[in-house]
């Protein structure tokens, strides 16, 4: 039988299809994040000076946009290709046909579509109810590029362990583990990684999320900034993907 190794319209409208029916994604990608942002500029963004209120407010802002690529690719991703590797829908793929690859890419390109709308959204909400300084283009582009590129990462990740575990409980429960320790210990729950011990410290340096977390708000109305820790950081959680990825297909690889 030939391989279908194009990735279709009608294929990407089809997991798109999928996203929309998982709870799980709008509610940690979409919902969470905005409720998370109001909560914590309410309680945190009260209890600084006036004078250094809008840096604060920023800061919140970025740290919870972090929380959509980290939703939506790992847990949402997760949950929805690991059911269906349990359910042997990719075998049932092949054998109509659809190449791996072809479903791969409609994958990720139907859930960077859903990371974009829910991007605008969680936007427009904190313009809105956020009284935040308007961002320099060049601040903006960063941060979009920022959340496709960890996006990506987070969507191999989530990938590589469901062909690893082959179960949704199991996927999702190490996904959920990810999520949660990444949030604490990068600033993304309100708790300066600089409060938490050395070792965790370390631990943090090397997430991307550390850096927009702490450092983003101080160029995000323009100036300059020192980006080569922070790409650092996004080569190592890359590499990390990698080898999850090569794993994944060495595990899976056919017996001849």
């Amino acid at each position: 039988m030939k391989m279908k190794n194009k990735c279709s319209f009608k294929m990407v409208l089809y997991e798109l299809r999928n996203i929309n029916g998982n709870f799980m994604t709008h509610f940690f990608g979409i919902v969470f994040p905005n409720i998370m942002c109001l909560l914590l500029s309410k309680t945190v963004g009260s209890q600084v000076p006036d004078n250094v209120r809008q840096e604060v407010l920023t800061s919140i802002t970025l740290s919870m946009s972090l929380v959509m690529p980290m939703a939506i690719m790992l847990l949402g991703y997760g949950a929805l290709y690991s059911r269906e590797v349990e359910r042997g829908i990719p075998l049932r793929m092949r054998l109509f046909g659809y190449s791996e690859k072809s479903e791969i890419t409609a994958k990720l390109i139907a859930h960077l579509i859903f990371l974009t709308i829910a991007f605008i959204i969680f936007s427009l909400v904190q313009m809105i109810a956020m009284d935040i300084p308007k961002p320099a283009f060049s601040s903006l582009i960063c941060l979009i590029l920022s959340l496709y590129l960890l996006g990506i990462i987070f969507l191999v990740i989530a990938h590589s362990f469901a062909q690893i575990f082959k179960k949704f409980s199991i996927t999702f429960g190490v996904s959920m583990f990810l999520y949660f320790m990444i949030m604490m210990i990068t600033g993304m729950m309100g708790i300066e990684t600089e409060q938490l011990p050395q070792t965790l410290q370390k631990i943090a340096g090397m997430f991307p999320m550390t850096y927009v977390s702490n450092d983003f708000a101080s160029f995000w109305q323009g100036g300059s900034y020192n980006f080569m820790p922070y790409i650092q950081s996004l080569l190592f959680l890359g590499a990390i993907a990698g080898i999850l990825l090569l794993y994944s297909m060495h595990k899976n690889r056919r017996v001849i």
